[in-house]
């Protein structure tokens, strides 16, 4: 009975090291985090973990409705320069479109 309890503990503790580092990493820039699923199972981590919660919870952020967004520096589609939210602000409506085409 109690190898029954030692591995037990050793799932739990193995879930538990799983969901903190998947967890750590989720709060990552997107960059990083792509790096880290890179390497990662996703039946593991999307299969095993709740993780489209702790997705959510990790992104939410903390802007509330009328507060300003952000400044922001992105670079233009086709290399040449980037846009900064800043350089709209004031003049004229932004809209932020993201997705894939394909």
């Amino acid at each position: 009975m109690k190898w029954l309890l030692r591995v037990f503990i050793v799932i739990a503790v193995l879930y538990a090291t799983l969901f903190a580092v998947v967890a750590v990493a989720m709060m990552q820039p997107p960059v990083r985090f792509g790096q880290f699923m890179k390497r990662m199972p996703p039946a593991l981590v999307w299969g095993l973990l709740p993780a489209q919660s702790m997705w959510l919870r990790a992104r939410a952020g903390t802007l509330a409705v009328g507060q300003e967004a952000p400044d922001f520096t992105l670079p233009r589609y086709k290399g040449n320069g980037a846009v900064t939210l800043s350089a709209h602000r004031g003049v004229r409506p932004v809209v932020l479109v993201f997705g894939s085409y394909t």
